[in-house]
């Protein structure tokens, strides 16, 4: 471990540049006018792994963007380790909210980034942290020191929903069969604390269409007589909670397993200050479900919001239109035992229900995902802890992740394996959001713990 520590030293400079090269790419999944700069970064990729030492590396095709497949056998009786990550990123609008362009990293000091943090689409989602396991291979492959097989699966559609990638998983299961999963795509409590996340929320994500009139009307002619879309969107989606922010969605809580008391005690211990929470946000207050905390609300619960909300006329000045139609996207958190197409069928029903009759309604589901929760007992999860505490120098806490990973519970369905989720970014890092960074602390930091999880799995699993 130390020749592969001074390796990773010595070549942070090159590590760091390198990162921010790729960066550079706008590998915006969602958005088909980028579907060049996508496999433009499944090539970048491909050389990386290469020059880092694989015994080999290859680009597959899909229906969608290119997946990256490379591996290491070192010796089949070792355990083999599967990386997964991906290099494509959320768009970055709106884009007058970035303090600097999105795809054209700066690097500046923050309070909670002192060392600095990299600014830039992608740079924690999931670049920044997929780049670390290549890096971290690299050093132990020149230091003759990789005490498992690795082999590294990185798609480029998770931004959109993975669409392809079940497809792939299951017609590659022989190359793709591995020990454990390990997946650096989540966050740490803090620079000062880490911790580890054993379960993720599931994902419902539907898009919404209300039409009312045929064509856009005059408000002064037809205000007051005919239903306007907007609003009928609007009180629609109000009706969607209750007084106690309570999802309103008859039979939506009927496979929500509730934690028990002891098991809720144990998770508010983790370091948390509300005041600092709303700080940070800038707000003066919180909200959610009433009777559960602020970490409960955004881990163990499931929500519902608006991700996006449009109709009408939204342009300078003013138009006095009463619109044909109106749109939002809404996206669902479900926790462990809700199945995401019965609750994007029960959204739809409701949804469809509720609308008056002066509007037809429609709704479009988009992409969704099982919830996951890994055991904190094993082999792969006590090799995590113990990584951790090598390179922080404190335990680390086992905590429940608000974001969703579909491919967590696709990796056990198809593969049968559990999987790791080693993350080092913070839930500060903005992710999704304008002026996305990681720090350069948490790069170098995962850069030097990813080793110590081979050596800590390897030893473990003799």
């Amino acid at each position: 471990m130390k020749a592969t520590l001074e390796y990773i030293q010595s070549n942070k400079d090159r590590f760091l540049e390198e990162l921010i090269e790729l960066l550079k790419i706008p590998s915006i999944s969602a958005d088909p006018a980028y579907k060049d700069e996508l496999v433009r970064t499944a090539d970048v990729l491909i050389d990386r792994l290469l020059e880092a030492g694989v015994d080999f590396a290859e680009q597959y095709d899909t229906p969608g963007h290119p997946i990256v497949y490379a591996e290491c056998i070192v010796d089949p009786d070792l355990p083999t380790v599967l990386v997964y990550g991906h290099y494509d990123v959320q768009p970055p609008d709106p884009l007058n909210l970035w303090d600097s362009p999105p795809f054209e990293p700066v690097i500046k000091k923050t309070e909670i980034h002192p060392e600095g943090a990299i600014f830039a689409r992608g740079s924690c989602d999931d670049k920044g942290q997929m780049y670390m396991h290549i890096k971290a291979f690299e050093a132990m492959a020149e230091t003759n020191n990789v005490p498992c097989n690795i082999k590294f699966l990185l798609e480029g559609e998770e931004e959109v929903g993975s669409d392809n990638l079940g497809d792939f998983i299951s017609a590659h299961q022989e190359m793709l069969t591995c020990d454990v999963v390990l997946v650096s795509d989540t966050s740490i409590i803090s620079n000062d604390q880490p911790s580890i996340t054993v379960g993720l929320r599931g994902l419902s994500y539907v898009e919404v269409e209300v039409t009312g009139p045929n064509k856009d009307l005059h408000s002064g002619v037809y205000g007051g007589g005919v239903a306007n879309p907007v609003n009928v969107l609007c009180e629609m989606i109000a009706s969607l909670k209750d007084e106690d922010k309570r999802i309103a969605i008859p039979g939506f809580y009927d496979d929500v397993i509730d934690l028990s008391d002891a098991e809720r005690a144990e998770m508010n211990k983790a370091p948390f200050s509300l005041e600092q929470y709303k700080k940070e946000l800038n707000v003066d207050d919180v909200e959610g479900e009433k009777g559960y905390t602020t970490l409960e609300r955004t881990s163990i619960r499931p929500t519902l919001d608006v991700n996006g909300i449009w109709g009408g006329y939204i342009g300078e000045g003013a138009k006095t239109v009463l619109p044909s139609k109106a749109y939002a996207k809404i996206s669902m958190r479900l926790v462990p035992n809700q199945d995401e197409p019965t609750i994007t069928k029960l959204f739809q029903e409701h949804f469809e229900s509720i609308a008056p009759a002066g509007v037809k309604v429609k709704v479009t589901p988009h992409h969704g995902g099982k919830a996951a929760v890994t055991p904190t007992d094993t082999p792969e999860y006590l090799a995590a802890a113990r990584a951790m505490k090598d390179a922080f120098g404190k335990e680390a806490i086992p905590v429940r992740g608000g974001g969703s990973i579909p491919i967590v519970a696709l990796f056990e369905d198809i593969l049968e394996v559990k999987t790791v989720l080693m993350g080092f970014g913070l839930d500060s890092d903005d992710i999704h959001s304008p002026n996305e960074h990681y720090g350069i602390f948490n790069y170098f930091k995962g850069i030097e713990t990813i080793p110590a999880f081979y050596k800590h799995y390897a030893d473990l699993k003799k």
